[in-house]
């Protein structure tokens, strides 16, 4: 369990399913949010620990003129690469974990109450055993939720693919149905933004009232 005084809670979610949404409001609401996709891209940018493993797994023909990383380039080999998917996350995990556990206790050190680590694909690494879902002590996994049908309308629209791409970047991670059978807490945001963001607001006065309970309580 956590160390007493603070809640940590994995956020996930399937791609288009609102996940960043409300880590943006449990943000506003007062707790520190540290999201894997932002420390994935610095480990990934130049001279970073990441980039530098991915140009020794996978070549130079993955950055850009510029040295920087191509990421569309390999965004499109490991959507459809599920051996290259694999082993791009067996190079990262490590680092990004390391890297997040360091924040996590930093947070706990200043006396942050709810602390959210935002894990794209935390019941993935959970299930396989790598990657911060399987190592760090969460109190509770709390996975937001929207049918498939609503996350392939919304990928689409927002990242202007098409039904083929869209579907493939949904498939490549678990099937929300399944994540919700694996979550401890599933925010329900199949519907108005209005309701999702209620069940929010009272999931984080709860942990914030169990993390101001004595340790003894």
């Amino acid at each position: 369990m956590a160390t007493p005084g603070s809640v940590l809670i994995g956020l996930t979610g399937g791609i288009g399913t609102g996940k960043s949404r409300v880590a943006e409001l449990l943000r506003a609401l007062g707790a520190a949010v540290e999201c894997s996709d932002t420390i994935v891209r610095e480990l990934q940018a130049r001279g970073g620990a990441g980039l530098a493993a991915i140009v020794e797994a996978f070549g130079r023909d993955y950055l850009t003129p510029d040295g920087e990383l191509d990421r569309p380039k390999l965004g499109k080999l490991v959507f459809n690469d599920p051996s290259a998917r694999g082993r791009l996350n067996v190079l990262i995990h490590p680092l990004v974990t390391r890297e997040t556990q360091m924040r996590i206790e930093a947070h706990r050190a200043r006396g942050v109450a709810v602390i959210v680590a935002d894990i794209p694909l935390l019941l993935e690494g959970k299930q396989a055993g790598i990657g911060s879902g399987a190592v760090l002590p969460f109190d509770a996994i709390v996975l937001v939720y929207a049918t498939e049908a609503q996350q392939l309308e919304r990928v689409m629209a927002r990242d202007k693919l098409s039904r083929e791409d869209a579907l493939s970047r949904i498939r490549s991670q678990l099937p929300i149905e399944q994540k919700r059978a694996l979550a401890d807490v599933v925010i329900d945001n199949s519907g108005a933004w209005e309701a999702a963001e209620k069940q929010v607001r009272e999931l984080y006065a709860a942990w914030l009232k169990r993390a101001q309970r004595p340790p003894s309580a």
